[in-house]
């Protein structure tokens, strides 16, 4: 074991939107701080990598939003998809705080792209990067760097050191060897723990060994376990989780964004037993993408079948992978491995509830519903009968986890007995503060901006 002779004030666990955003915020207020990120340097950024977007409250247009949209109708947004599961004085705190964390963000590298149009729904609620994530991520090390901050690369953290009321040391391995270094203050932005299959196996059973993960392999909450094995006070359910319906042919790990299927709301959609399960058009996808994935989940394998006609194919943004093609649904159901018989008499079941389709909207709720048939579809309800016909599989894809640290408005970790005096968390680690269920598009990114930069301040400030 080796001590770090160089002095630092904060150090900072993760990689990621959240670290980085408390690293600056530390480093702008005098703060001496190492960033330990456990991924190599060509995959830093966590699950920030894979982002697009980040969503913002705005009294008036702001920057690449239109219109407005209010602190009101942002929470109910958010109590919509997480069934009232969240806490609202640290949910308001995260939507009011959205609205001067954009500005920020340009000022900090940030570059947003023109307000964007058509089946996303967004361009009065999210800001979309240019160039995505990853040129957020990019973005974020260069101001960082000339700000004096330090970052190591593959230092995986194994071990904080709790004493009464306060951190004294951190643990990481580093090039082969183990490390010590006893900052003033710890900022924990680790992200979830996603990534261990093991331990989503224990939450969930057998069926999260069918499970995608959509984003970093490197998020296995190793520094969560060791801060909940030693009484650190947690929040969330460790079967919640931001789980979405993926493409099927998505790899294990780090799929990311492009994997994500938009395709769903002009659809039915399938178990392997050729049976809808649910209502495809239930609301506007942003607000809705994110159950899909529990959906799935709940299916025979995990598994699920979008099955769309040739007058849909354009409506949703285009996916990674081509769908499969058929002109029949007999052919399709076997290219699918559905039963054809049964494949068919649902999407006839289907088509004759469908009534006027006049009134659809592709890009809105346009109340173009069946009749008589359980599940109903809502909205976007048209017959599925222009050849050719195109299919997609399903898979539940797991963004991250909702089981985390409790952490106040300050950000800060208690135990039992109280405060933890030079500990905070943000992002991801302590996202199930606020999310109890479900999922908001862009909310994450909200969450980590906010409390990176409330960890940030408020570490920085014992610190000095």
């Amino acid at each position: 074991m080796t001590t770090q002779k160089e002095a630092y004030d904060i150090a900072v666990i993760g990689g990621g939107n959240a670290a980085l955003c408390a690293a600056m915020t530390a480093a702008e207020a005098g703060a001496r701080v190492l960033i330990l990120e456990t991924a190599p340097k060509p995959y830093r950024g966590g699950n920030s990598r894979h982002t697009r977007n980040f969503r913002c409250m705005h009294g008036a247009p702001l920057g690449p939003l239109i219109e407005k949209y209010s602190e009101d109708e942002y929470l109910e947004d958010l109590l919509k998809v997480t069934g009232g599961k969240t806490d609202e004085r640290l949910a308001r705190l995260a939507i009011r705080t959205s609205e001067e964390c954009l500005p920020w963000m340009e000022e900090h590298g940030v570059r947003f792209q023109p307000s964007l149009s058509g089946t996303l729904s967004l361009a009065r609620t999210n800001a979309f990067f240019m160039g995505g994530g990853k040129s957020l991520v990019n973005a974020y090390y260069r101001t960082a760097a000339a700000l004096g901050v330090d970052v190591l690369y593959q230092a995986a953290v194994t071990h904080l050191e709790l004493n009464g009321d306060q951190i004294e040391w951190v643990d990481y391995t580093y090039e082969g060897q183990s490390h010590r270094i006893t900052p003033k203050a710890v900022i924990v932005a680790a992200g979830g723990f996603q990534a261990d299959t093991d331990w989503l196996t224990r939450a969930w059973g057998a069926p999260a060994k069918n499970f995608l993960i959509r984003g970093t392999p490197y998020n296995r909450g190793v520094v969560l376990a060791d801060l909940l094995d030693q009484s650190v006070e947690s929040v969330g359910d460790p079967t919640q989780c931001h789980a979405v319906a993926i493409d099927g042919r998505a790899p294990k790990f780090d799929g990311g964004i492009v994997t994500r299927l938009d395709c769903v709301p002009f659809s039915i959609v399938v178990n392997k037993n050729a049976e809808r399960f649910y209502d495809e058009g239930e609301d506007v996808w942003p607000k809705r993408y994110a159950i899909w994935g529990r959906l799935v989940a709940a299916q025979p394998d995990q598994v699920g079948y979008v099955i769309i006609d040739a007058k849909s194919l354009n409506l949703f943004m285009p996916s990674v992978f081509p769908p499969l093609k058929a002109d029949t649904l007999e052919e399709l159901a076997g290219m699918m491995d559905l039963p054809a018989d049964k494949l068919e008499a649902t999407v006839s079941e289907f088509n004759e509830a469908c009534g006027d389709t006049s009134g659809f909207h592709p890009t809105e709720l346009d109340g173009v519903t069946t009749s008589g048939l359980t599940p109903p579809k809502t909205n976007w309800a048209r017959p599925i009968t222009d050849p050719p016909f195109y299919g997609y599989s399903l898979r539940t894809g797991v963004t991250f986890t909702y089981l985390g640290l409790k952490v106040d408005d300050t950000a800060q970790c208690s135990t039992p007995d109280g405060k933890i005096k030079n500990l905070w968390a943000a992002g991801e680690t302590m996202a199930g503060s606020i999310l109890g269920q479900g999922y908001l598009a862009g909310f994450g990114m909200t969450i980590g901006t906010v409390f990176g930069r409330i960890a940030g301040r408020e570490a920085a400030a014992y610190a000095n």
